[in-house]
């Protein structure tokens, strides 16, 4: 597995692992015939791409008052979360998945992850969207579904229903880029099947840096909201609510030993969520810039022992050929070194800052970059080098094996 973790010691599952991971039965459903279980198992946004993120109703307003009332929450919000059911060719016999969903506005857009309405994450690593998609609520009435888009970078899928199909209850989106260590949250989905479950727990960390769909090319997303809310097979894509009963988050992956839920979930942060939607709504397809370097934390104790002005920022390991960074004159390492029982790949550039924003890690590096700059934009690294600090114009790229997009 990715990130030096022993794969004898943890799994890293896509949550309901997802939806597009767990099947359904015919016995439980009407609708297939047999029950298997496949494993599947990247704020300021860039600027919208000529449309802006659907509106939430009027009626989706956060809850008033300052405690932490579960049972509340859940009777605001439960009308909003959805169960897909998505399906892997005929609905007779196929292969089907079984996740979950929000409606965020009156005009029938809903929110999901990615890997529970196409096969992201699938071993083959190509990425096909379900033949058909269906959605039930919360009165067990189901309609059909359309996909709109979806982002493996971030997990996120977008589907759309006829308004006039169902009644809606849109729930309102809030700001994960406040969400605090510790604060109490309430995750509302479908685990095994069980429609409309609720499970409560605090929010344990914020910027957390998980894989994204993407197989080899190992991208990151970071600012993942990590949770000890019980997240099982067919939470993904459901809602993370605050106190307020607003969307922080899409519960989407689950680090555990036995495959459940053993207190380290994973959810998309909403605005990143919020992000992707904007542009899938405009383009059917989502564009990340891209730079073309490998890097890795600068700590105090390397920067010691290998001569660097500093002891914080993106440290170069790697610079790919033909890429903005190789046409910027951006270095990367020329040895490997263990140190402190880590290998570390010395001698590169120090990003210390991009386009005037501090860059104090790696993962400084991927955020900057992924959620606040935009292909084909001409921006200024600050690197330390030999000791001097220098500013290098990098002209910035899409990033490549781009399977986003429309069905």
């Amino acid at each position: 597995m990715r990130n030096g973790v022993r794969p004898a010691a943890v799994s890293l599952l896509a949550a309901v692992v997802g939806a597009a991971a767990v099947l359904i039965t015919a016995r439980a459903t009407g609708w297939v015939a047999k029950t298997t279980l496949r494993t599947v198992v990247v704020t300021e946004p860039a600027p919208a791409v000529g449309a802006s993120a659907p509106a939430p109703s009027p009626v989706a307003k956060p809850l008033v008052g300052n405690g932490f009332d579960p049972a509340r929450i859940y009777a605001a919000r439960t009308a909003g979360v959805v169960t897909i059911y998505a399906f892997f060719g005929s609905v007779s016999g196929a292969n089907a998945a079984q996740g979950s969903g929000f409606v965020v506005s009156p005009d029938g857009y809903i929110l999901t992850n990615s890997h529970v309405i196409t096969t992201a994450g699938a071993e083959n690593g190509t990425v096909h969207a379900a033949h058909e998609v269906y959605v039930e609520f919360k009165n067990h009435d189901r309609v059909p579904a359309q996909i709109i888009g979806w982002d493996v970078y971030d997990d996120v899928g977008l589907m759309k229903v006829d308004p006039a199909s169902h009644p809606l209850v849109p729930v309102p989106l809030g700001d994960s880029a406040g969400v605090r260590v510790g604060e109490p949250v309430a995750a509302i989905g479908s685990p095994f099947g069980n429609e409309n479950s609720l499970s409560v727990g605090v929010v344990s960390a914020v910027h957390r840096a998980i894989d994204s769909l993407t197989g080899p090319l190992a991208y990151k997303l970071t600012d993942a909201i990590q949770t000890d809310a019980p997240i099982n097979h067919g939470n993904s894509g459901g809602p993370l609510f605050d106190a307020r009963g607003r969307v922080i988050g899409i519960n989407a992956q689950i680090k555990s030993d036995s495959g459940q839920a053993e207190g380290v979930g994973f959810a998309v942060p909403i605005n990143s969520a919020r992000r992707s939607m904007t542009q899938l709504i405009a383009k059917g397809r989502v564009a990340y810039a891209y730079v073309g370097i490998g890097s890795e934390d600068m700590t105090p104790t390397l920067a010691r022992r290998y001569g660097y002005r500093l002891g914080y920022g993106a440290l170069i390991d790697t610079v790919s050929s033909g890429t903005p960074a190789a046409r910027a004159g951006l270095r990367g390492g020329n040895r490997q070194v263990d140190f402190n029982g880590t290998t570390s790949n010395v001698g590169g550039d120090l990003v210390v800052a991009i386009a005037g924003r501090q860059v104090r890690s790696a993962d400084d590096l991927v955020r900057v970059v992924t959620e606040q700059l935009r292909p084909q934009q001409r921006v200024m690294f600050t690197v330390i080098r030999d000791g001097r600090r220098l500013r290098l114009p990098v002209t910035l790229a899409e990033r490549p094996s781009n399977r986003q997009g429309v069905r």
